[in-house]
C-alpha cells in the first residue's frame, strides 16, 4: 500500500512535469495527500481490469505498458521513465485499468488517490491544461503506430521505433537505453528473429552502428 511522506514529496513535486507551474501552497497541499510505494523489478504496479484507484507517477527507474493478444503473447504499448505518469484516464471516465505496467527495474513511484486527483484538476487549471496535453500527445503516438502497423514493412517499423527512442548527443542520434530484440519485437509486432535479421541488416547497410550498449543512427 502507499505510504504517506510528507515532506519528502514536496520536494519531489517540484520537479514532476505534470504539477509544475503549481505555487509552493499548492504543491504543500498535495503532498499532504500524496503517498510513495516502491516495486521491485518484474512486479506488477497495476493489472489490467483492476479497478482504477490511483494515479502513479514514476519517479525513478522504468516500467513497460504492456498486454496480451487473443494468443496470450505480451504485446509492449509503451515505455516509462522519471516524470511520467499513468491512471489519469480511468480517473477521468472511471474505466477499470486497460493495461498492465510492470516494473523493468526497481521503481519508486507517487501515488494519488482518485478524490485527491480530481480536487487537484478542479482548483489547478494548468494541472488540467497539462494533463489535457499528455493525453493529446499519447493519442498522437497511438495514431502513429497505428500507422506504423498498417503501412510499414518490418524494416520500416525497426527503424521507426529506433528512431523515437533515440535522442540527439553531441550531434548525433543515439539510443541509449538499451532495449532487447524481444522487447523490440513486442512493441513492433513481428517476431524477435525477424528484428534481428533487420537490425543486422541495417548494421551491414551503414545505417546504424553499436557502440557497447549505444545504437547509433548514422545519416540522420
Amino acid at each position: 500500500m502507499p505510504t504517506n511522506q510528507y515532506g519528502l514529496s514536496l520536494v519531489v513535486l517540484r520537479n514532476v512535469p505534470l504539477f509544475s507551474g503549481l505555487s509552493e501552497f499548492e504543491l504543500e497541499k498535495l503532498s499532504k495527500v500524496c503517498g510513495r510505494r516502491r516495486v521491485e523489478r518484474g512486479a506488477f504496479v497495476v493489472r489490467a481490469g483492476e479497478a482504477t484507484d490511483f494515479l502513479y507517477i514514476l519517479l525513478t527507474g522504468r516500467a513497460k505498458v504492456t498486454n496480451t493478444d487473443e494468443e496470450g503473447r505480451e504485446i509492449i504499448l509503451a515505455w516509462l521513465g522519471p516524470g511520467e505518469s499513468f491512471g489519469e484516464m480511468g480517473l477521468i471516465d472511471g474505466s477499470s485499468r486497460s493495461a498492465s505496467v510492470v516494473a523493468s527495474e526497481p521503481c519508486e513511484l507517487l501515488v494519488l488517490g482518485k478524490d485527491a486527483f480530481q480536487r487537484c484538476l478542479q482548483d489547478n487549471f494548468l494541472v488540467a491544461q497539462r494533463l489535457m496535453q499528455l493525453l493529446v500527445r499519447r493519442l498522437r503516438e497511438a495514431d502513429r503506430k497505428i500507422e506504423s502497423l498498417a503501412l510499414l514493412d518490418v524494416y520500416g517499423r525497426v527503424a521507426r521505433l529506433l528512431l523515437d527512442v533515440s535522442v540527439e548527443e553531441e550531434g548525433r542520434r543515439v539510443v541509449k537505453k538499451k532495449i532487447s530484440k524481444q522487447d523490440m519485437a513486442r512493441m513492433i509486432g513481428a517476431s524477435r528473429e525477424m528484428v534481428s535479421k533487420v537490425m543486422r541488416d541495417l548494421e551491414l547497410s551503414g545505417y546504424i552502428a553499436t557502440e557497447g550498449d549505444l545504437v547509433v543512427i548514422l545519416g540522420s
